[in-house]
C-alpha cells in the first residue's frame, strides 16, 4: 500500500489521490487501507516515516565514518542530495508534499523530527568544538541549511517540469551547499580560553644602554 501511495502521490499529487485509488493500485480494499492507516493523512504520514526511517539509518552510520561534526555534516548533505536526486518519486514526495498543510493543519513527520534532532546535536557538537564562524543560533543554521537544500532542488525540479528559471546542475547545487557550509563553519577547532583568563603577553627585553 505504501509503494502504491508513493507512486500515485508522486505522479499526481496528494490532493488528487484518493484512498480508493491507492487501495485499487495496491490490490486491496479501501477498508483495509483505512484499518491500517486511519485516513489519507495517516497514510501520508506513514509514507514519510518510511522514507525518513531509511534515510536516518544511513545518517547514523555516518557518525562512525566521520567523527568530526563538520565533516559529518558535509557527508549528510551529500547523502541527502544523492538520495533525492536518484529517486524521482521520493524527490517529488519530499520537495512538494513535505510541507503541505493537511486537513488537521501543519504536520511534520516523526522521522523528519528525528533527523532535525540529529542535525541539532551535530551543530551543538561543532559549536562546543569552536567550529562556528558566526555567533548564530544552531537552530537558525539548521533551518538555513535544510531550507537551502530543499529550495535548490525544488527549483531545479520546477525548471524541468514547468520551465522555471533555475537552469543549474546538480554540481551547482553541491557547490552552493559547500559554500554555505564553509561560510558557517571552520574545519579547524578554534582554541578556547578559560573564562576570566587573559591572553599571554610577551615581554620585550629592555636593551642596555
Amino acid at each position: 500500500m505504501l509503494a502504491a501511495a508513493l507512486s500515485l502521490i508522486a505522479r499526481q499529487g496528494y490532493a488528487q489521490t484518493s484512498t480508493a485509488h491507492v487501495a485499487r493500485q495496491a490490490g486491496t480494499s479501501e477498508s483495509q487501507l483505512i484499518k491500517h492507516f486511519g485516513s489519507k493523512d495517516g497514510l501520508l504520514e506513514a509514507l514519510f516515516d518510511r522514507v525518513w526511517a531509511d534515510f536516518n539509518a544511513q545518517v547514523e552510520q555516518l557518525a562512525a565514518a566521520h567523527p568530526d561534526p563538520v565533516h559529518r555534516l558535509r557527508a549528510i548533505i551529500a547523502l541527502m542530495l544523492a538520495r533525492i536526486a536518484a529517486h524521482a518519486e521520493v524527490r517529488r514526495l519530499m520537495l512538494f508534499e513535505g510541507r503541505r498543510i493537511r486537513s488537521r493543519g501543519a504536520v511534520v513527520s516523526a522521522g523528519f523530527v528525528r533527523f532535525v534532532e540529529g542535525i541539532d546535536a551535530l551543530l551543538k557538537e561543532a559549536k562546543q568544538a569552536g567550529q562556528f564562524r558566526l555567533p548564530l543560533a544552531p537552530a537558525a543554521i539548521r533551518s538555513m541549511l535544510i531550507g537551502a537544500c530543499e529550495g535548490l532542488m525544488r527549483d531545479r525540479q520546477l525548471a524541468e517540469d514547468a520551465g522555471y528559471p533555475a537552469a543549474y546542475s546538480s554540481k551547482d547545487i553541491e557547490r552552493a551547499m559547500e559554500a554555505l557550509i564553509a561560510s558557517f563553519f571552520t574545519d579547524a577547532p578554534v582554541p578556547s580560553r578559560r573564562k576570566g583568563s587573559r591572553p599571554a603577553v610577551r615581554h620585550r627585553r629592555r636593551s642596555r644602554r
